[in-house]
C-alpha cells in the first residue's frame, strides 16, 4: 500500500482535474525511519507561493531630500517633547513665523516621547490643520536620544534643526543657525551664553561642559543645547542612542564632520517644570566614557588595555627587581617584605590588561567587514 499526496495550482479557466500539480509526496510502508520519496517542482513552487527572506547587512547612503509638492524641503525642524501641552501651540506659531523669513519648504517633526498630559492631542489637532507637520507618538517615554533618533530618520529636509519643546530655545534663532551651516560648517551648536536656570542647573552644567570640552578636544561651551542645525548628511549617520544626544558635537566631530558654535537666546521657563534632575549628570559621565571608548578604543583595544598593561607591568617587574638585588647582597629578607608580593600583583594586572586587549583585538578582526569609516564626496 503507497500513501500519495498531491498539492496542486487551480488554473482559472480550467476543470479541476486539469489543476497543475505542484508537489506529489509519496510513502511507502515498508519505510522503517528514511524519509519519503519527495518529488517536488522547486521552480514552480517558490515562485507561486512564497520567496524565501533574505537578510544581508548593508550600509546605504543618505536619501535624497524629500519634496512636498515637487519643491525640495529646506529645513526638517525636529522637536522632541514630554508633557509640554500648554507650549506646543506658541511653539509652533513661533517656529513657522521663523521660517517664513527663509521662504522655503519646510515641515515640522514632534516626536511625542509617552506624554500623559494631552501633548497627542494637541498635536493631533495641530497637524488636521497644517500639512507641513509630522506627529510621531512613541507608546511610552523612551528618552530624547531615541526621540532624536527617529526624528533623523524621518527627516528630509537638506537641512535639519532640533530645538527643545519648553519655549526656552528661541526658534528666531532658526535662520541664523542654518545660514552659519554656509560658512563651511556640517553642525552649528547653540550657545546658551546668558541661561535663565536656577543655579542646581546652571553650574553642574558648566562643570559638565568644562570636562567634556577637555576630554573630547572640542572647544564649544554648551554641548546640551538643545538649540542645532546639521547638514543632512549628518543626521542620516548618526547613530543616537541611550543618553548620547549630549555628545552628538563630539560624535559629529569625530566622524571627520565641521562643527561650530554660535550664541543663541535662552529665556525663561514659561510652563511646567523641568523633566530633568541632577541624576541626568551622573549618567552624562558615565556616557562620556562610553563615547570616548567606542569612538577612539573600539577598534583598537589594545592601544587602551595594552598600555595600562605594560605601565602595571614594568611597576611591578621594577619594585621585585630591587628587592630580588638586595635579597642577593644580603641586605634584606623577602620574608618580611610585602612588597615583593605587591610587585607580583602589579605584574599579574600588567598580564591581564595586555590579555585583555589581544582578546578585543581577535574581536573586532572578525568584525572589520562593516565599514567604520565617513565618505564625503566620490569621484568616478
Amino acid at each position: 500500500m503507497v500513501d500519495e499526496w498531491k498539492c496542486s495550482e487551480h488554473i482559472p479557466g480550467k476543470a479541476p482535474w486539469e489543476d497543475r500539480p505542484l508537489f506529489t509526496v509519496h510513502r511507502s510502508p515498508f519505510t522503517i525511519f528514511s524519509l519519503p520519496c519527495i518529488s517536488i517542482d522547486f521552480k514552480l513552487l517558490f515562485s507561486h507561493t512564497f520567496t524565501m527572506p533574505r537578510t544581508t547587512r548593508q550600509r546605504t547612503r543618505p536619501s535624497a531630500p524629500g519634496k512636498t509638492n515637487g519643491r525640495t524641503l529646506s529645513v526638517s525642524v525636529i522637536v522632541p517633547l514630554f508633557n509640554e501641552a500648554e507650549s506646543i501651540p506658541e511653539l509652533y506659531q513661533s517656529i513657522r513665523e521663523s521660517l517664513k523669513t527663509l521662504a522655503k519648504p519646510f515641515e515640522v517633526i514632534f516626536i511625542d516621547d509617552g506624554s500623559t498630559d494631552g501633548s497627542f492631542d494637541v498635536l493631533r489637532n495641530l497637524h488636521r490643520r497644517n500639512r507641513d507637520v509630522k506627529v510621531i507618538r512613541f507608546r511610552r517615554n523612551f528618552g530624547k536620544s531615541a526621540a532624536l533618533s527617529v526624528g533623523f530618520l524621518e527627516a528630509r529636509g537638506e537641512s535639519v534643526v532640533t530645538l527643545d519643546a519648553d519655549l526656552q530655545d528661541d526658534p528666531a534663532e532658526i535662520p541664523g543657525l542654518v545660514e552659519a551651516l554656509g560658512d563651511g560648517y556640517d553642525l552649528i551648536s547653540g550657545w546658551k551664553k546668558k541661561r535663565f536656570d536656577p543655579l542646581s542647573k546652571t553650574i553642574p552644567s558648566r562643570f559638565f561642559n568644562f570636562v567634556t570640552a577637555l576630554m573630547t578636544g572640542i572647544r564649544i561651551h554648551d554641548f546640551n543645547c538643545g538649540l542645532k542645525a546639521y547638514r543632512r548628511e549628518v543626521v542620516k549617520e548618526m547613530n543616537v542612542y541611550g543618553e548620547l544626544h549630549r555628545y552628538i558635537p563630539a560624535l559629529a566631530h569625530w566622524a571627520g564632520y565641521r562643527v561650530g558654535e554660535k550664541v543663541v537666546q535662552h529665556h525663561p521657563r514659561k510652563y511646567g517644570r523641568t523633566k530633568f534632575g541632577i541624576s541626568r549628570f551622573f549618567k552624562g559621565f558615565l556616557d562620556l566614557v562610553t563615547v570616548l571608548f567606542t569612538t577612539r578604543y573600539i577598534r583598537r583595544p589594545l592601544h587602551l588595555f595594552g598600555v595600562w598593561g605594560i605601565v602595571s607591568f614594568l611597576i611591578g617587574a621594577g619594585i621585585d627587581i630591587v628587592l630580588s638585588i638586595e635579597w642577593m647582597l644580603g641586605q634584606t629578607s623577602l620574608s618580611n617584605r610585602p612588597l615583593f608580593l605587591v610587585g607580583f600583583l602589579f605584574i599579574i594586572i600588567g598580564v591581564q590588561f595586555v590579555s585583555i586587549g589581544l582578546l578585543g583585538e581577535m574581536i573586532t578582526r572578525q568584525e572589520r567587514t562593516d565599514q567604520r569609516y565617513s565618505i564625503r564626496e566620490m569621484l568616478r
